[in-house]
C-alpha cells in the first residue's frame, strides 16, 4: 500500500534528484543514475518511512517519541518530532561518536548515550517507551517505515525513461530494502534485481541469507556503524523471496576507498554505510555477477541509491582511512 500523508500533511522527505555519474558508468560499462537521498532535509533516506511512522503517531496521540539509531535514523526521527513540535529522546551506542550526537542536539533532541552497538541502544530505547504517552520510533523494523521509503521508487519509476536492469542499496537492518521491495511491487518492478551491499563485521543480512534464517552476528567490527544491527529485520529475509535480491560484502577499506573516489568523482562526502554499494560498483563486482549469469548481459541501467552522508567530515574521512591503512 502507498504511503499517503497523514491527515493531510505534507511529508517530510522532499523528491530527490536522479542524475547519472558518468565515472560510475564509465566503472560499471552501462548507465548508472545516483539516486540522490543524502539531499533529504534530515540528510539520509531514513526521512521517508520515519517522517511516515511520526507523523501517524502523532496523529494518534503521542506525546513524546523516543528512537535508537545509530545516527541517520535518530537525526530523521528528531526533524520530524522538531515539525511536529513534540519532544524526543534519542538513544544512541557509544559507537556512534561525537557527530550524531550534536546535530541530534542541534535538532532539539535529548540524547542518550547507552551501550556499545545499537542493539544495546535499542534495548534501553524500548524501556524508555514503556513511559505512558511515549511512542518508540524503530529505525528500520517497522510497516510504516517501509510504507515511506516505497515512495523512493515511484519516484524512480517517475524520473527514469526505463525500468532500470538493476537496483544497488546499502542493507543495515533491513528497512530500505523492505521499502525498496514494497516499491517494486506498487510500480510492477517486480523481477528488477536487488544489489544488498553490506561491510564486513556488519554483514547480518548475508548470513541470514546464507543460513536461511535469521542470524545474530556476536558483535559489530565494521566502521561502517550506521550498518550496525546484528540482526537483520525478519522482513528483509521475506523479500529475498519475493524479488531477486543478491547480497554483496565488502571490506571496509573497499567502502573507505570508494568513499573517496565519489568524492573525487562527484564532490559528494557519504558515510561509509553508503560506500558499501559504491564499493560493489568500483570493483567490477556487477561485471562479476553478469558473469556469473545472476544479472543479465546486456544490463540496462543501474540505480545507486545514495543513502546518505549525516555523520560524516573530511577529519573522520582521513581517520578512518589512518585505522585502515587505505592510501
Amino acid at each position: 500500500m502507498a504511503a499517503q500523508p497523514v491527515r493531510g500533511q505534507k511529508p517530510f522527505h522532499v523528491v530527490t534528484p536522479v542524475l547519472e555519474s558518468l565515472p560510475l558508468s564509465k566503472a560499471v560499462g552501462t548507465k548508472v543514475f545516483m539516486k540522490l537521498e543524502n539531499v533529504q532535509p534530515s540528510g539520509s533516506f531514513k526521512i521517508r518511512g520515519i517522517g511516515h511512522l511520526c507523523q501517524d503517531a502523532a496523529k494518534k496521540g503521542c506525546h513524546h517519541f523516543v528512537c535508537s539509531s545509530g545516527g541517520n535514523a535518530g537525526l530523521a526521527a528528531a526533524y520530524a518530532a522538531r515539525e511536529l513540535g513534540l519532544p524526543i529522546t534519542v538513544v544512541v551506542p557509544s559507537s556512534s561518536g561525537p557527530t550524531p550526537v550534536r546535530k541530534l542536539e542541534e535538532l532539539g533532541a535529548t540524547v542518550e548515550v547507552y551501550g556499545k552497538v545499537w542493539d544495546d541502544a535499542n534495548r534501553r530505547a524500548q524501556e524508555l517507551a514503556e513511559t505512558e504517552g511515549w511512542i518508540n520510533v524503530p529505525p528500520f523494523d517497522h510497516p510504516l517505515v517501509w510504507e515511506g521509503h516505497s515512495s523512493l521508487v515511484r519516484e524512480l519509476k517517475d524520473s527514469l525513461e526505463a525500468k532500470p536492469g538493476a537496483i544497488v542499496v546499502a542493507v543495515g537492518g533491513g528497512g530500505l530494502l523492505a521499502g525498496v521491495v514494497a516499491g517494486l511491487h506498487q510500480v510492477g518492478w517486480q523481477d528488477v534485481p536487488i544489489i544488498a551491499a553490506e561491510t564486513l563485521g556488519a554483514h547480518s543480512f548475508h548470513e541470514a541469507l546464507k543460513a536461511g534464517r535469521l542470524v545474530t552476528l556476536p558483535d559489530i567490527t565494521s566502521v561502517a556503524t550506521c550498518l550496525g544491527a546484528k540482526t537483520v529485520a525478519a522482513r528483509a529475509l521475506e523479500c529475498a523471496q519475493e524479488c531477486q535480491v543478491i547480497s554483496q560484502v565488502v571490506e571496509d577499506a573497499e567502502a573507505v576507498r570508494a568513499m573517496e573516489q565519489f568524492l573525487d568523482d562527484e564532490r559528494m562526502l557519504v558515510e561509509s554505510a553508503c560506500g558499501a554499494p559504491l564499493a560493489v560498483l568500483y570493483s567490477g563486482r556487477l561485471q562479476r555477477l553478469q558473469s556469473q549469469g545472476q544479472l543479465r548481459t546486456p544490463l540496462g541501467s543501474v540505480v545507486l541509491v545514495v543513502c546518505g552522508g549525516s555523520n560524516v567530515h573530511m577529519a573522520q574521512l582521513r581517520a578512518l582511512k589512518s585505522q585502515l591503512g587505505v592510501e
